[in-house]
């Protein structure tokens, strides 16, 4: 049997391939592991718990579930490392460990400012998955708080990605924040109306709603005495404001009004600024008979 010898460089290059390989697959081994095990035993048992501590905020299961995650990435990217034998320059190398926390502090400034904000708007009580909130850059329900933005399900039912830091810095307001939540809608009538019967009417309307509370009893009132109209304020309640369609009750409201004042005969307030009345009598003029000679 022949053999066949290979030249010194081919053998030295086969052999470095050779290594990075076996590092490779070393590392694969490493991550994969610590990786599956999160995923299938880790992560669901430790959710599982939050959970059950936690049946009414589902704010901290999905933030558990999600920073969760990320460290269990970096462990197991960790142990990919030492399993390839890399181990020794993490902890010797003071040139890479250098060069790491150089591109963290540069680079990572803004990730590291999301993820503490995000932090701190999982620790608010009153800022929980499901909850409607409006911020200077918008309003809707929100999503879920991630690792660096939450997301957010805006009334045209479009998922909008917010960074965390725009949160914190801003000021929340929760409309719905509350058991109840009071709705006010604003009806102009002219000045000839019989404003307390337009009164009656509203308090009427929204009455017969059946998203509307009977406790507090839905009221009206005048607000404003206007130059060109009397402006109505109509005030009721709907409770569970989180499950209810608002905008769907203020539509009802608004649509109920308009068809009983027209069938009570009640003008709303004329849309522009100056109201005519009076008669116009319109006379034929024959042409001259001498003048046409």
């Amino acid at each position: 049997m022949l053999g066949i010898s290979l030249p010194g460089w081919l053998t030295a290059l086969l052999s470095a391939y050779d290594q990075v390989l076996s590092e490779l697959f070393w590392f694969a081994v490493g991550f994969g592991v610590v990786y599956l095990v999160s995923r299938i035993a880790i992560i669901p048992f430790v959710t599982r718990v939050v959970r059950s501590r936690n049946r009414n905020n589902p704010t901290i299961e999905t933030a558990t579930k999600t920073y969760l995650r990320v460290v269990l990435i970096g462990f197991a990217t960790l142990t990919g490392i030492i399993a390839a034998g890399y181990g020794g320059i993490l902890s010797d190398s003071a040139i890479i460990i250098a060069a790491i926390t150089f591109a963290l502090g540069v680079a990572g400034q803004q990730v590291f400012g999301s993820l503490i904000s995000g932090l701190f708007l999982v620790s608010d009580p009153d800022f929980n998955v499901g909850d409607w909130i409006e911020w200077p850059g918008g309003k809707g329900t929100i999503e879920a708080v991630d690792f660096r933005v939450t997301r957010v399900r805006t009334p045209n039912h479009e998922t909008v990605s917010v960074p965390n830091t725009e949160l914190t810095a801003n000021a929340i307001t929760r409309p719905y924040g509350r058991n109840k939540f009071r709705l006010t809608e604003k009806v102009f009538v002219a000045y000839d109306e019989d404003t307390e019967r337009a009164l009656s009417e509203l308090r009427q309307t929204a009455a017969t709603l059946e998203s509307v509370l009977d406790s507090p009893a839905p009221n009206a009132r005048i607000v404003d005495l206007g130059e060109n109209a009397v402006t109505l304020q109509a005030e009721f309640w709907t409770d569970e404001p989180r499950n209810r369609e608002v905008l769907t009750i203020r539509s009802d409201f608004r649509r109920l009004v308009k068809r009983r004042f027209d069938e009570e005969g009640i003008t709303l307030a004329p849309p522009s600024a100056q109201s005519l009345s009076g008669d116009v009598t319109v006379t034929e003029r024959r042409p001259d008979a001498s003048a046409s000679e």
